[in-house]
């Protein structure tokens, strides 16, 4: 048994061996992941295996031995995001509107629809049928907030569900 083992379990050489280490494992970690929290969680964890085994590190092979658990813990962890991955790809589909999928196509065709044909309105037309359906906006307010009459407003509206009307079945 070598008489030198029992040196890294003792507080005040751990501690050196800690600072000697930190800042290059620190940057080894950080060039595996890229991101600097992910790295210094990975260097914490490799000490810790290293206090927890330490009675059974030869300390001569110590930094080796905290290389290479930096290296294993940043392998078990892109394994880990693998199978998290894979089993994101392999469930299926969760629809929180309970809607099949044959609705949820025919609803993005005819958003699409529809944005077409908003885009084929006048700039007047499609400010009072936005104002109007999207922010509910009343025909008074509508003329209020674009200073001109309510007559005008409703004509406006009257031409641009006309337009949709032409551009777009079942409106």
């Amino acid at each position: 048994m070598n008489n030198n083992k029992p040196m890294l379990c003792e507080e005040t050489y751990f501690n050196h061996f800690y600072l000697e280490h930190v800042q290059h494992a620190s940057n080894f970690a950080y060039y595996k992941c890229g991101d600097k929290d992910h790295a210094l969680d990975l260097v914490q964890d490799a000490f810790s295996k290293i206090w927890e085994n330490c009675s059974k590190i030869d300390f001569t092979k110590a930094k080796t031995y905290l290389f290479t658990t930096v290296n294993n813990l940043f392998l078990n962890n892109v394994k880990h995001n693998k199978v998290v991955l894979e089993y994101a790809k392999a469930a299926p589909y969760i629809d929180k509107t309970n809607e099949s999928p044959e609705y949820l196509l025919e609803e993005e065709e005819f958003k699409k629809k529809l944005q077409n044909a908003i885009s084929l309105l006048t700039d007047a037309q499609r400010e009072v049928f936005l104002l109007n359906r999207i922010d509910g906006k009343k025909y008074r307010e509508i003329a209020e907030l674009l200073d001109v009459s309510q007559k005008a407003v409703e004509k406006r509206m009257s031409g641009a569900l006309k337009i949709l009307r032409e551009h777009i079945e079942n409106i």
